[in-house]
C-alpha cells in the first residue's frame, strides 16, 4: 500500500509496545494521534526526532494528541532506547512490517528500516495530515504547527 491521503480511514493494528503491552489503534479512539516511523532505535537522527517529541509531548497531551513512534525494531530494542532517552511515549515494535506495509513506511515484508514518514489521524479515526518528507530535527515541532 502506498502512503495514505488525507480523509482515508486509518488503518487499524495491534502490535506490542516498547513495554511489551499490546497497543491498538482503537485504544486511542476519540483521540488525535501523530503516528511517526523512524528507521533505528538509537541511531542519530532517530533519536533527535524522538527527544523533539519527548520534550514537545506536554504541549501534544494539551492538544489531547497521543504521540507513538514505530519501528521495526523489537521489544528489547525499543525498550533500551526508550529508556536510554527517557520517552514519555510508546514506540511501537512492528517487526512483521505490517503498520509499516499499511502505511506506507515500507514496501515489502523484509525490509530492514521504516521510512521516515509521519501521519496525523484525527480523533475520528481517519488522516488528517501526512508528512512525507520529514526532517528530523524540525518535525515535532512541525507536527504541533498543525494542530
Amino acid at each position: 500500500m502506498g502512503v495514505l491521503s488525507v480523509g482515508d480511514v486509518a488503518p487499524g493494528f495491534c502490535v506490542k509496545s516498547h513495554k511489551g503491552e499490546d497497543v491498538k489503534l482503537s485504544d486511542f479512539h476519540g483521540k488525535a494521534v501523530l503516528l511517526w516511523f523512524y528507521p533505528k532505535a538509537d541511531t542519530p537522527g532517530c533519536t533527535k526526532e524522538g527527544c523533539g517529541f519527548r520534550d514537545r509531548i506536554a504541549e501534544f497531551e494539551q492538544k489531547n494528541v497521543q504521540v507513538l513512534g514505530v519501528s521495526f525494531d523489537t521489544v528489547e530494542e525499543n525498550k533500551a532506547f526508550a529508556e536510554k532517552f527517557e520517552y514519555n511515549f510508546p514506540l511501537l515494535c512492528d517487526t512483521k512490517r505490517e503498520i509499516g506495509i499499511a502505511y506506507g513506511a515500507c514496501d515489502d515484508p523484509q525490509a530492514a528500516n521504516a521510512k521516515r514518514i509521519s501521519y496525523l489521524i484525527g480523533p475520528d479515526g481517519t488522516i488528517k495530515h501526512s508528512f512525507g518528507k520529514v526532517d528530523a530535527i524540525n518535525h515535532p515541532q512541525e507536527a504541533l504547527a498543525m494542530l
